[in-house]
């Protein structure tokens, strides 16, 4: 067996999950992931900006994507669907590339999730405007999906709420947000409405080497 191309890639990131604030799937007094869902189901968009990065010779500077994740219950249990979507941008090595990376085929992070994905609905290449406008993270698919997350009020001067939760794409760090109005996704016979939920941004720096 041939050895897994070397890949690495920073950015930045953000999701709003159907959950009502705080999500008890990452932050409850149950391990993570087994708690129950407030909604009794998971909808989660994870949308991502590579600032620069390389899948082997293959430079991804520039480059947007999306992932989105259904869990029917409670999400250790499993029996997820995933939809991956890559920047229309992206010439063919680019998007090999991506859709490995994104939908863990090719190691990470996003491996992690793997074995929790029953139902794979496929990656597609769209048009990705991702924006972050002050501490405002937006996304916008056309005819597809439209998510803007805003940073939790606080107290503190800096204006975030940072974390350390262990969440997969950004482990050490994780500033809580909430979900705009508006926010919705609508693609291979699913409905989302994800207004006013949890929500989740970072900065990312991922690799598939140890």
């Amino acid at each position: 067996m041939a050895d897994p191309v070397a890949w690495h890639l920073s950015g930045d990131y953000f999701e709003n999950c159907s959950c009502s604030l705080l999500c008890p799937c990452l932050m409850s007094a149950a391990p993570p992931l087994t708690a129950q869902p407030t909604e009794g189901f998971c909808n989660v968009p994870l949308l991502f900006h590579i600032e620069t990065g390389r899948y082997g010779d293959v430079a991804l500077d520039g480059l947007n994507a999306a992932v989105m994740l259904h869990a029917p219950g409670v999400m250790a249990e499993g029996d997820w669907s995933i939809a991956a979507y890559v920047d229309q941008r992206a010439d063919d090595p680019q998007t090999e590339a991506m859709a490995a990376i994104f939908t863990g085929a090719a190691g990470g992070p996003m491996a992690a999730f793997t074995p929790l994905i029953s139902t794979n609905l496929g990656v597609r290449k769209v048009a990705i405007t991702f924006r972050i406008d002050g501490k405002t993270r937006s996304a916008d698919i056309a005819d597809i999906l439209h998510m803007s997350v805003d940073p939790l009020p606080t107290m503190h001067p800096s204006g975030e709420m940072w974390v350390n939760i262990g969440h997969p794409v950004s482990p050490d760090r994780m500033a809580l947000a909430v979900g705009a109005a508006g926010n919705t996704y609508n693609d291979h016979g699913m409905r989302w409405d994800n207004s006013g939920k949890n929500g989740l941004y970072a900065s990312i720096s991922w690799s598939n080497q140890a």
